[in-house]
């Protein structure tokens, strides 16, 4: 008996095939995340064809060195020299930014596409936190979009879960875990006990982090990210200027093993609220309780955690970076302009509804904090510091200190309750005055997730 029902559903299929024009893309970069949406918009060609209803089909590219050996066949693609002349390009429907960095050619490419009324699909989280409300305008002025799933940790559908699966809520915070490099060198060190310099040379090795590794370990990367965050989740401008930002140079060995016996995960995270002094966001190290859903995202992973007024906290975990997880995230947007669903507003709302918030300076948190003092050894220093913390408000938790060394350096370890944390810093410039306390205070603010 004959399957009716397949023959019914290849003939469908012939029909749109028939019907439904390419998807016609031109990609400029061709590093590892450009050769591996290729590769993936090859190997899925058919699945993804089925899935839109018509073929996305690369037709060109553009990168630095023509000569240059690749991991990925360009051959049959046209090839421009200038990235800008694929926004010019007739035979292209949409663009795919994959050069990177927050000005120059990048930014003129998007720019271009924009104003000839192209879409645009970019992992380019820099140019997006710098200039993403400008770039916001621009498309909703030319009648068209700016994708960018692939900009903030890869593989997450962190982008599309925002704008559209919890846009019924009103997100109270998102925080997250949003730079692998600095996640792996945190995990590395407490499951070695190695030193930062040493983990980090090791990660450099591996290529977890570049050679130059300041974007990532200073937060940069996370900041970039954490500022296209906190426009979606809260209607407001991106406003990269107004994030505090911290690395993880400072976090030690010892550091990680205090966290550990006191209960805590040492994090870098990018935390975002509204408060009563304006939009707070911030990322630095964070000790996080070891119960915690977040502190148990290792490695390379990403983590981003969203709390809705109605659907309470929603945990996302996965690859942050690497060519695979990047390129699944730009071929999503791709499916979706090829869908023609990417008419949500590029940040949740439309471009002119964006508020202009003010920062929530750092001064104002208010939160526990976790301080680590070298002091030497000798009758009243523990009164000292106690009375500077005394004096400025400052509530003791706990304090570690192990064993005696008569007038010989020695860490001595606090916690404090909630306290504001101008009144924190306050408190450690007195204490760091202190002739016995031998190094800078060690500051690492516990976040009560």
């Amino acid at each position: 008996m004959p399957n009716r029902k397949g023959a019914a559903h290849r003939a469908d299929r012939s029909v749109v095939s028939a019907v439904s024009a390419p998807l016609r893309i031109g990609i400029a970069g061709l590093g590892t995340v450009g050769g591996g949406t290729l590769e993936l918009l090859r190997r899925h060609a058919t699945a993804l064809a089925e899935r839109c209803g018509r073929a996305l089909e690369p037709v060109a590219v553009s990168a630095r060195d023509r000569s240059r050996p690749r991991s990925v066949d360009i051959a049959g693609l046209r090839w421009h020299d200038d990235p800008l002349a694929l926004a010019a390009d007739p035979e292209i429907d949409v663009v795919v930014e994959l050069i990177g960095g927050a000005d120059g050619i990048a930014r003129r490419l998007v720019e271009a596409a924009l104003t000839a009324g192209k879409p645009v699909v970019t992992a380019n989280k820099a140019l997006l936190a710098l200039h993403g409300t400008v770039l916001a305008r621009l498309a909703e002025q030319s009648g068209t979009t700016v994708a960018y799933e692939a900009a903030v940790a890869g593989g997450i559908p962190i982008i599309k879960s925002l704008r559209e699966g919890l846009a019924a809520n009103r997100i109270e915070r998102i925080y997250g875990i949003l730079n692998g490099t600095c996640n792996y060198i945190l995990t590395t060190m407490r499951e070695s006990g190695r030193e930062f310099a040493e983990v980090l040379a090791d990660a450099q090795r591996l290529g977890y982090a570049e050679a130059d590794p300041s974007f990532d370990v200073d937060g940069i990367d996370a900041a970039h990210k954490l500022a296209i965050l906190t426009s979606v989740a809260f209607g407001c401008e991106v406003d990269f200027a107004g994030i505090h930002i911290e690395g993880i140079r400072h976090v030690s060995a010892t550091d990680i093993a205090y966290a550990e016996e006191l209960g805590f995960r040492i994090k870098l995270l990018g935390i975002a609220r509204p408060t009563d002094f304006g939009v707070e966001q911030r990322v630095h190290a964070c000790m996080v309780p070891l119960g915690a859903p977040i502190a148990h995202v290792e490695g390379v992973f990403n983590a981003v955690v969203t709390e809705g007024d109605f659907v309470g906290p929603i945990v996302t975990e996965g690859r942050g970076a690497g060519a695979g997880a990047t390129a699944s995230a730009v071929v999503a947007d791709l499916m979706d302009i090829a869908r023609s669903r990417a008419a949500v507003p590029m940040f949740g709302v439309p471009a002119a509804w964006l508020a202009r918030r003010p920062s929530a300076p750092i001064e104002k948190r208010i939160g526990a904090f976790y301080i680590r003092l070298m002091v030497v050894d000798r009758p009243g220093v523990i009164a000292d510091v106690t009375a500077a913390l005394r004096d400025e408000q400052v509530s003791l938790e706990a304090m570690l200190q192990r064993g005696r060394a008569p007038n010989e350096t020695v860490p001595v370890v606090l916690t404090t309750h909630d306290t504001e944390e101008a009144a924190m810093r306050r408190a450690l410039e007195r204490i760091a005055a202190l002739g016995s306390v031998v190094e800078p205070p060690r500051l690492i603010r516990i976040e009560m997730l």
